[in-house]
């Protein structure tokens, strides 16, 4: 889906000279800026930048011979073009680039632009009495992680947490808890009490012929009366969130809008009369359906069955429509499982065929599952892996290692937080979104290679060289940008940072940014281990403190949008 209209911004970092290149060659070439997208040579080596001629030429032209052509003519301040084959490559001064880093990444906004629209994303959605586990983990940080770039880039974003607070499960808990509820024991684990009843009622559901039971509590949750199961509903709901909060606290994950599936309940009716109205309901076997064969889907999509009750698509249609209504959003999008794959192509193609023209604007954002490696997670079979748990063992053993490494840290505790979450955080987000995810503790809570504990400990060397220092960072506005040439792999690295931003957002993918950071860390890692820092000399000193803050900064900037602290001390 095409990005929000845009205002454009002040370009910063290495985007100052792509500019710069794409309106030299619009010129040369006759073409609309639009047209001209560069890409990466595929060796650093050949520059920052490259564009394929191949479809600049006519059938049967010669790119290899435009690119020459170009590569002569081009005049572009500080930038040096170059023919290789169909591809002319682009690089820049290596003072000119340190001088734009120089100028650029000290601001707090660096990466950010001016876009305009308002988005809206859908994220972690828990299931009101269960335990968020850790098959929520990949929803809640792609969303956030989705959400903080789109503040960054100048979007409304509109945050919802549209919790599983509705549907037949709830009928199948109530009756449930009218078996086997005890007060005591949801006084002192509610979401566990709550959980051992959902799972045992569908062990034993067939042997003591449940399932009417479950039926008749959902069509009392329905009925809108403040009954007895509603009040149960209610209460199970407020203890759930309770919990839910702690987990978003320690995760720096936060909502405008906690709305459950129920918060649509009085809008269902109407819903349905409004698809009634606009032709477009059909009975099949005693169930409402919309019939999607025009929309190129063979499955229909329930809205109610033929007992009377509402489904989840008819709760997202509702949904849908509200949040239109009063968000008028550029962009929906919703974070869910790929598994979800058919629903989210259903209820946007049936309120299209009710003759919704923003159903284009919802984009379903999915990813892979996590799965154990004994095999899926499943709450019903009660193959749960706690994410309070999962966080726990993390901090557990950061604060292990940290003690191991480093005895005498003052706030060691606080530390051990930072990075326990950290590993897991980043585990997760380094994958690519729709690939699924085996979670093994070894992995996930190494703290060696390509993890989120590399990229802390990366940013707290910054700092201490920084603080060894014993003076505040020297301004870059009196910095030589001749005295950085030298450390060109840095300054291209750190001039990414506005690209990578762009493409994590409009991708989808955190998996981006991910391997930026640590790309960018590599190189940092390289820059300080070749170079003197501390006692270089006053100028050049002064030069290489503040390339460090410039690590820093982009480091913390880029793991903040991960949602990943950024200790100062390890």
């Amino acid at each position: 889906m095409a990005t929000p209209s845009t205002t454009a911004p002040e370009p910063t970092g290495l985007d100052r000279f792509a500019v710069r290149i794409c309106e030299s060659l619009a010129s040369l070439l006759d073409q609309p800026l639009e047209n001209l997208i560069l890409e990466r040579p595929r060796q650093e080596s050949l520059g920052e930048f490259a564009l394929p001629c191949f479809r600049f030429v006519e059938k049967g032209g010669n790119p290899a011979a435009l690119a020459k052509r170009l590569a002569k003519e081009m005049e572009v301040d500080s930038v040096q073009a170059n023919a290789v084959g169909p591809f002319l490559n682009f690089r820049v001064d290596a003072s000119a680039l340190a001088g734009a880093i120089l100028a650029d990444a000290p601001s707090p906004h660096y990466g950010g632009g001016h876009r305009t629209g308002t988005i809206l994303v859908e994220f972690s959605s828990p299931n009101i009495a269960k335990p968020m586990h850790v098959g929520h983990l990949r929803s809640t940080l792609i969303g956030a992680t989705l959400a903080r770039l789109g503040d960054l880039l100048g979007h409304n974003v509109i945050r919802i947490n549209h919790l599983g607070d509705w549907g037949s499960q709830f009928g199948k808990l109530v009756a449930g808890w009218n078996l086997w509820g005890d007060e005591t024991k949801l006084e002192a684990n509610p979401i566990g009490h709550l959980l051992d009843i959902y799972v045992r009622f569908h062990k034993e559901e067939k042997e003591l012929g449940l399932a009417a039971a479950a039926k008749k509590a959902f069509q009392e949750l329905e009925s809108g009366e403040n009954n007895a199961t509603r009040m149960l509903w209610q209460r199970f709901t407020e203890l759930s969130l309770g919990e839910f909060q702690k987990t978003y606290d320690r995760l720096g994950t936060s909502f405008d809008f906690v709305r459950g599936e129920s918060w649509y309940e009085n809008q269902l009716e109407p819903l349905l009369s409004w698809l009634e109205e606009a032709g477009i309901l059909e009975t099949s076997e005693g169930a409402t359906i919309i019939n999607l064969e025009s929309q190129g889907l063979d499955v229909p999509c329930l809205v109610r069955t033929a007992h009377g009750t509402t489904l989840y698509a008819t709760r997202d249609l509702a949904a849908a429509r509200s949040r239109w209504q009063e968000f008028q959003f550029d962009a929906a999008l919703y974070v869910v499982g790929s598994e979800q794959n058919l629903h989210f192509r259903q209820f946007p193609a049936a309120l299209k065929l009710a003759g919704c023209d923003w159903a284009d604007r919802i984009e379903h954002v999915p990813f892979g599952l996590i799965r154990l490696l004994e095999g899926t997670l499943s709450t019903r079979e009660g193959r749960v892996l706690t994410l309070a748990e999962v966080l726990d063992r993390a901090v557990d053993l950061a604060g292990n290692i940290i003690q191991e490494k480093n005895p005498e840290l003052a706030n060691r505790d606080a530390v051990a937080e930072q990075v326990g979450i950290g590993a897991v955080v980043f585990h997760d987000l380094k994958h690519q979104r729709q690939k699924e995810v085996v979670f093994d503790w070894k992995e996930v809570l190494s703290f060696e290679g390509d993890t989120g504990p590399y990229l802390q400990y990366t940013h707290a060397r910054c700092c201490s060289i920084l603080r060894k220092a014993n003076r505040p960072a020297p301004d870059t506005a009196g910095i030589n940008p001749e005295l950085l040439a030298d450390s060109r792999e840095l300054m291209v690295a750190i001039g990414r940072f506005p690209q990578v931003v762009r493409e994590t957002f409009d991708k989808r993918e955190p998996a981006l940014l991910a391997q930026y950071l640590l790309r960018l860390a590599g190189v940092a890692n390289g820059f300080y281990r070749d170079r003197r820092v501390l006692g270089a000399g006053k100028g050049l000193e002064d030069a290489r403190l503040c390339a460090m803050d410039l690590i820093r900064r982009t480091l913390n900037s880029g793991l903040g949008l991960l949602g990943v602290p950024s200790p100062e001390e390890m």
